[in-house]
């Protein structure tokens, strides 16, 4: 069986378990070892996959089709392997097994309880990755905070297997907060002693401290802490404010994190970490050589998360574009015809961003047709490939009604309309078209020169699609369908080979890219957009030359 490690949070949320976790997870595998990493979520949705991104940021989608949450994103963008539904795990998914069981009479007629039953699943699930020879080490990340009502089933599930595990088969990674009060100028620590506290009375017993904090821990304040709060010295990690949430395992690798792992888990055959590729892209991304201004449309740009993979996409395709990518967010709903080319001036690209509900669409539909018109690389995921069909039937072809049946049921001239296979589907959850579908490629396109193949994998999330009965109407007009499902003829990509970069894709590329991987279409894009700001600059002093002549 592999080894297991659980990284819980204390004090506040948000602290950043999950890039804890997947930091501590790619320096053990650069020394060799087979990891990966899963989160357990303690609210009652079964999945995120209902849950508006306002809520909980981005939903984020595996390659077997599993909604889950971001974080898993970070695992995979980090240690670029693929994750599954095994590695994500919500309370209601554990209620909903336990009670289909009760159902099924699995219990013999005793009482359903918190403990054993609940807890019994959620060690069945933590243990369920670790079971065959596939991992050396299983990370858990447990979500929420110590103390939380919800978390509770938790926190006892791991207390039983620190019990029932051999000791060097189990340890408890905590991370908390230190705050630094200004006014006083000093590091508190209580807030961190009252965290390990109610872990202890709970019983479980931390094994490593990971501080988050903005200013450096002295070694009196270690001390302190591993005095209080019963650890080793040593196992007090400093966790400070980093530039870049990819620094992150260089500095626990600075810290001994992974070695103080490998000691507790009795771990002796390993590498000396392997991280020439993870260096070389940070060098990348600290110092670019050039600069572009990517214009964001959406309608959940208040919240950062709700786009997290599409901004990490940016941040993997400018590194590898040495390239800094400064992100633009524009509202969708506050786009008109009127105002387009002063919201969008000094773009050098423009990406318009998935979503669901009509909020904001005639925005994100003069938004692509600004940039259809004047030439600026355009890049659309999903709702934003659809607007640009919409915005091209409306504006090239003069359907004045083309519509999407999603905002708009009884529309005459239906562009996007719902896939048959979901016309019959009445419940919201887990019923969409979700993970990887094959997608095939038409040599001479924009497509083909990008990914250089002509068949690929991504994976999808959404009901609507293309209307091929429009099919042959768009392609006389100039819009091709450069990539098609080989199995059902879906549309996948859509492009305007007359315009300098003009892509849509029904899939989400975000969803797999990663720091040693970057999703090709977002190079090519940024690329593409390189290649405009340098038009632009070009323009710019041409124009002031003949001025001053």
């Amino acid at each position: 069986m592999a080894k297991f490690i659980f990284v819980s949070g204390g004090v506040t949320s948000s602290l950043g378990k999950g890039i804890i976790a997947a930091s501590l997870a790619k320096l053990l595998q650069a020394r060799g070892l087979r990891t990966t990493i899963q989160k357990f979520d303690p609210y009652i949705n079964v999945d995120p996959g209902t849950l508006n991104p306002y809520e909980h940021g981005e939903c984020y989608v595996t390659e077997d089709g599993a909604e889950t949450d971001l974080d898993l994103g970070h695992y995979e963008r980090f240690l670029n392997i693929y994750t599954s539904q095994a590695n994500n795990v919500t309370t209601g998914r554990i209620y909903q097994t336990v009670i289909n069981k009760e159902r099924e009479g699995a219990y013999l007629g005793k009482t359903v309880q918190v403990v054993p039953h609940i807890t019994d699943e959620i060690k069945r699930r933590i243990l369920l990755l670790g079971k065959d020879d596939t991992y050396d080490v299983v990370l858990t990340e447990i979500g929420g905070t110590v103390g939380d009502i919800e978390s509770l089933p938790f926190i006892e599930a791991v207390r039983q297997l620190q019990w029932e595990l051999p000791d060097e088969d189990c340890l408890v990674v905590h991370l908390t907060l230190i705050p630094y009060l200004k006014a006083a100028k000093e590091l508190k620590t209580k807030p961190t002693q009252h965290s390990v506290k109610m872990m202890s009375e709970n019983g479980v017993n931390p094994d490593i401290i990971v501080c988050r904090t903005e200013e450096p821990l002295n070694h009196d304040i270690k001390r302190k802490i591993a005095q209080f709060c019963n650890v080793k010295q040593e196992a007090v990690i400093e966790a400070i404010d980093a530039s870049t949430i990819y620094e992150v395992p260089l500095m626990m690798m600075h810290e001994k994190l992974d070695l103080i792992c490998l000691k507790k888990l009795n771990i002796t055959e390993y590498n000396e970490p392997d991280l020439t590729r993870w260096k070389g892209f940070l060098d990348k991304l600290k110092y670019p050589k050039s600069k572009v201004t990517i214009g964001l449309i959406g309608k959940y740009i208040e919240l950062q998360d709700a786009y997290k993979s599409i901004l990490e996409s940016f941040i993997h395709a400018g590194a590898m574009n040495e390239c800094k990518v400064q992100v633009v967010n524009v509202h969708s709903e506050f786009i008109t015809e009127e105002n387009v080319a002063e919201k969008l001036d000094g773009l050098d690209g423009l990406l318009v961003a998935p979503g669901f509900g009509h909020r904001g669409i005639e925005g994100k539909i003069a938004a692509v047709k600004y940039a259809r018109e004047n030439g600026l690389p355009f890049f659309g995921i999903c709702l934003g490939m659809q607007m640009a069909v919409i915005e091209f039937a409306r504006n090239i072809l003069g359907l004045e009604n083309a519509h999407s049946t999603e905002m708009d049921p009884h529309t005459p001239q239906p562009v996007i309309n719902m896939m048959e296979e979901q016309k019959k589907i009445t419940k919201m959850g887990g019923t969409m078209r979700l993970g990887s579908y094959p997608c095939e490629i038409k040599e001479n396109s924009l497509a083909y020169r990008i990914y250089g193949t002509n068949m690929i994998s991504e994976r999808h999330r959404h009901r609507y699609e293309f209307n091929n009965d429009c099919l042959d109407q768009f392609e006389k007009a100039g819009m091709i369908a450069s990539g098609t499902n080989p199995a059902t003829g879906l549309v996948e990509i859509i492009e305007l080979p007359e315009h300098p970069f003009f892509i849509g894709v029904q899939y989400h590329p975000e969803l797999k890219s990663s720091v040693e991987s970057p999703a090709p279409l977002f190079v090519h894009f940024i690329s593409a957009a390189k290649k405009h700001n340098e038009r632009s600059i070009s323009t710019r002093n041409a124009l002031l030359i003949s001025e001053l002549i």
